[in-house]
C-alpha cells in the first residue's frame, strides 16, 4: 500500500481509503470485521465512515459507525488508524432542513465519538453544506473543535468550490483551521446529465479540478468507482440487469462518453496486465494534486483489487488517452 500525507495535516493516509456505507445493516458482523481486517492486511490505514450510514435501512440510527466502534475495541489498534466520518447531515426525512449551527455538530461529534468508541477523530467532514449558512460560524465552530482535541483536521463533503473558498478565506482572515480535504462525487465515468436526483450533491467538474491543481488541497472522493461501471459487469450493447445497483448505474452512467472511456480503461488494463478497477482508481491517484479514493468493497476480492490500485502510478498521457482517446494533448 502507498502512502501520502493529507496536505497541512499529521495524516499519513493511505490513497486507498475504505469506504464503509452499508457495513452496519447490510451485512452481517463477521462478514464487515472481515472486510475491516482484510483491508489492514493490505497496508490500508484510512476508513471514512459517517454518522448516518445506513439510518436509510430502517434497523436503527448510526449502525456503520457502531460497528466500526465495536471492530476497533475488538481489535485494539485505534491509534493505528486515520479515522474520518461525517456529520451535520439533514434529518433523513426532512433533507430540506439544513443542521450546520454550532448545536447540531456540537451534538454529532458528541455522538460520533461515543458510537466509534474513541477519544478523538482524525478527519471530521461536514457531510452537506447550505449556501444561506454564513461560513463565519461553521468554520469558528470547527476550529474551536480542534482546539478542543476532538477532531485533528476537517473536511467539508458536497460542497461547491465557490463555498470552500469563501470558508477558506475566512479561516485565513481569522487564524482559524482551514479545511485540508473536499469529498464530493468524482470517477472516471461521464456522469448523465439530470441523472443525479438529490440537490444536495456536488459532482466534480473540470473547473473544480483546476481548482485543485492550483491549491494543492486534497480529495477524497465517494463513488470512486462508479458504482461497479468499470468492473467488467458492464458493456455498451448489454443489459444493465437487475443486480444490485445496476438501475442506478444505467440512470447514471449509461451514455457514449462513458462507454467510450471504459473501453479504454479495458484497452489499458490489457495493456498494463493489470484490472479495470485497478485503472479507473489509479486514475484518479495520478491527479497532479492529492487524491485518496473513497473504495466500496463488499467482497474480499473487491478489497483485494482496490488495493492493489495503490501500487499504479499512470502518466499526464494515459489520463489524458482515459479521458480522450488521444494520447496527444490538444494544442
Amino acid at each position: 500500500m502507498r502512502y501520502r500525507y493529507i496536505p497541512g495535516t499529521p495524516l499519513n493516509a493511505a490513497v486507498i481509503c475504505m469506504g464503509t456505507a452499508g457495513f452496519g445493516g447490510g451485512m452481517p458482523r463477521e462478514d464487515a470485521f472481515k472486510l475491516f481486517d482484510l483491508y489492514v492486511e493490505q497496508g490500508g490505514n484510512f476508513i471514512d465512515t459517517a454518522l448516518v450510514y445506513d439510518d436509510w435501512l430502517g434497523q436503527g440510527r448510526s449502525l456503520t459507525e457502531i460497528r466500526i466502534g465495536e471492530w476497533l475495541k475488538e481489535r485494539g489498534h485505534r491509534d493505528q488508524l486515520i479515522l474520518a466520518t461525517k456529520g451535520a447531515h439533514p434529518e433523513l426525512a426532512t433533507m430540506h432542513i439544513p443542521r450546520l449551527g454550532r448545536a447540531d455538530i456540537e451534538a454529532d461529534i458528541d455522538r460520533s465519538l461515543r458510537q466509534l468508541q474513541t477519544d478523538y477523530i482524525d478527519l471530521y467532514w461536514l457531510h452537506r453544506d447550505d449556501a444561506n449558512v454564513p461560513v463565519d460560524e461553521i468554520m469558528e465552530t470547527l476550529h474551536d473543535e480542534v482546539k478542543a482535541g476532538r477532531i485533528r483536521s476537517i473536511g467539508c463533503s458536497n460542497w461547491t468550490v465557490e463555498r470552500i473558498k469563501q470558508a477558506q478565506r475566512y479561516a485565513a482572515e481569522h487564524g482559524l483551521t482551514p479545511f485540508a480535504a473536499s469529498q464530493p462525487l468524482w470517477n472516471l465515468a461521464v456522469c448523465t446529465p439530470g441523472s443525479v436526483g438529490d440537490p444536495t450533491l456536488v459532482v466534480m467538474s473540470d473547473s473544480d479540478r483546476t481548482y485543485f491543481a492550483e491549491t494543492g488541497m486534497a480529495v477524497i472522493p465517494y463513488s470512486s468507482q462508479a458504482n461497479g461501471f468499470f468492473s467488467g459487469r458492464y458493456a455498451r450493447d448489454r443489459e444493465a440487469g437487475s443486480q444490485g445497483s445496476a438501475a442506478g448505474v444505467q440512470k447514471m452512467y449509461f451514455n457514449e462518453a462513458s462507454f467510450d472511456r471504459l473501453e479504454r480503461v479495458q484497452q489499458l488494463a490489457a495493456e498494463l496486465e493489470t484490472t479495470s478497477t485497478v485503472i479507473a482508481l489509479s486514475y484518479l491517484t495520478s491527479q497532479p494534486f492529492p487524491v485518496f479514493p473513497i473504495i466500496g468493497a463488499s467482497k474480499p476480492a473487491y478489497v483485494l483489487d482496490s488495493c492493489a490500485a495503490s501500487e499504479v502510478t499512470l502518466t499526464p498521457a494515459q489520463l489524458r488517452f482515459l479521458e480522450t482517446g488521444s494520447y496527444v494533448s490538444a494544442v
